[in-house]
């Protein structure tokens, strides 16, 4: 195998990595469709996401009031995992029309300046105070409801 020529005094440079630009935590967001009742969103983010009933109580509420509420933030295997999770939950037996499962999609999610995602937590899991807390946030209204 022939090697390649280099001219003498010459210096090859290193050729710049390529970064990549995937997004390292992504949202699960929740899509409202009013074919599903605050007892079936609370009980699925109970089952899905083990979260407390207050918790699921304000993804409810999100839902309903805004159209969609962040789930949690987690790295993109999870976040499609827990999206299809939500796709197949099943109908809500308590809405008569219920014809299926929510709808959910992922997104990427916001890192500001200082390293904290949009729900003011570092991407580490610290809240605004520096303390350690869940990651995510379920009452998040979602980039296109900001103030």
């Amino acid at each position: 195998m022939e090697q390649p020529r280099v001219q003498p005094g010459t210096v090859e440079q290193p050729r710049p990595a390529t970064q990549s630009r995937t997004p390292h935590a992504w949202n699960v967001v929740l899509l409202d469709d009013n074919d599903h009742s605050y007892d079936y969103v609370i009980r699925m983010m109970q089952e899905l996401f083990k979260l407390p009933q207050e918790r699921a109580f304000r993804v409810a509420r999100a839902v309903d009031k805004r159209g969609r509420a962040v789930c949690c933030t987690t790295h993109k295997e999870l976040a499609e995992l827990k999206r299809d999770q939500i796709h197949s939950f099943g109908r809500d037996p308590l809405i008569p029309t219920s014809a299926g499962s929510m709808s959910a999609v992922i997104e990427p999610a916001q890192d500001d300046e200082d390293g904290r995602d949009e729900n003011g937590r570092h991407r580490d899991g610290r809240d605004r105070d520096g303390q350690d807390g869940e990651r995510g946030r379920d009452d998040h209204p979602g980039k296109d409801a900001r103030p």
